[in-house]
């Protein structure tokens, strides 16, 4: 049986009387998953995010992490072990280095001393910043403050890792890295989270979708199930995977053979070719 680490139940959220940005959004989200979530610009993919880790309170319904339901008493167990990465790396930074920017998280978990640098310099390796560690981060480019910024969630080790849309203003050897160190978290026994608007990308990472339009949750299967339900890439606004559309094609015209699952990646169109 899955290990279920969070659970959400009729989940609303309203920024104002005129603005409902969430609306009875209910699910479960479960040990070392990897999940793509998905839908319009305005669709609540945000809000969502910011709930989840207790950024935002809730207008109605329940949080839930390991069982126990999440209050302003507790709220600062969810921030902990629910960490977020903003788009806006900008928002996210205010240390005066790489380096005591990626220590503030685990110094504010009051672990010692040698555990804080311990687990600094991990994060720093793992997203190649070692040469930057005495840098203002806020001179540095986009892309390397995007770096600096998911180190800051990795020095923190927490059990839920959320990314709003992790790959804006990567250029694209910055997001094959940061592919590279997502997969690594996974397989750590960490449950991913990552919003995006590359459909490509979501298709080949992700095993799990969840489609939100409107503040509602109108989707929420395998990547394959999600990406094959044409009326509801249509009431989302969004297209299927160019690989799905190209094997379709190869195997109308009988170019390759019947695949048992959608191929994700060149090497996978190699095998059946």
């Amino acid at each position: 049986m899955k290990e279920k680490i969070l659970e959400v139940t009729n989940l609303s959220f309203a920024y104002d009387q005129n603005h409902t940005a969430l609306q009875n959004v209910s699910l479960a989200i479960y040990r070392q998953e990897k999940i793509a979530v998905l839908g319009a610009n305005g669709a609540g993919k945000t809000t969502f995010f910011l709930n989840l880790n207790g950024v935002r309170e809730p207008s109605g319904g329940e949080i839930r992490y390991r069982g126990e339901s999440i209050g302003r008493k507790n709220i600062n167990q969810l921030r902990r072990k629910v960490g977020i990465v903003f788009q806006d790396a900008d928002s996210q930074i205010i240390a005066s280095t790489v380096k005591a920017e990626v220590a503030f998280g685990p110094m504010n978990m009051k672990l010692p001393r040698e555990e804080v640098e311990q687990k600094t310099l991990d994060a720093i390796r793992e997203m190649k910043l070692e040469n930057y560690v005495k840098r203002p981060p806020h001179y540095l480019s986009g892309g390397e403050k995007k770096r600096v910024s998911i180190a800051d969630i990795l020095a923190m080790d927490s059990e839920v890792m959320i990314f709003d849309e992790p790959t804006a203003s990567l250029d694209p050897v910055n997001a094959e890295i940061l592919e590279e160190v997502l997969n690594k978290i996974e397989q750590k026994g960490k449950t991913v989270l990552l919003s995006t608007h590359d459909v490509d990308f979501a298709y080949r990472f992700a095993q799990r979708v969840l489609v939100f339009c409107n503040g509602a949750l109108i989707g929420d299967g395998t990547t394959e199930e999600i990406f094959r339900n044409e009326e509801l890439l249509q009431r989302a606004n969004l297209k299927r995977p160019v690989f799905m559309q190209l094997y379709d094609l190869l195997y109308e015209k009988g170019k390759i053979s019947k695949a048992q699952e959608y191929p994700k990646r060149i090497s996978d169109f190699a095998l059946l070719l």
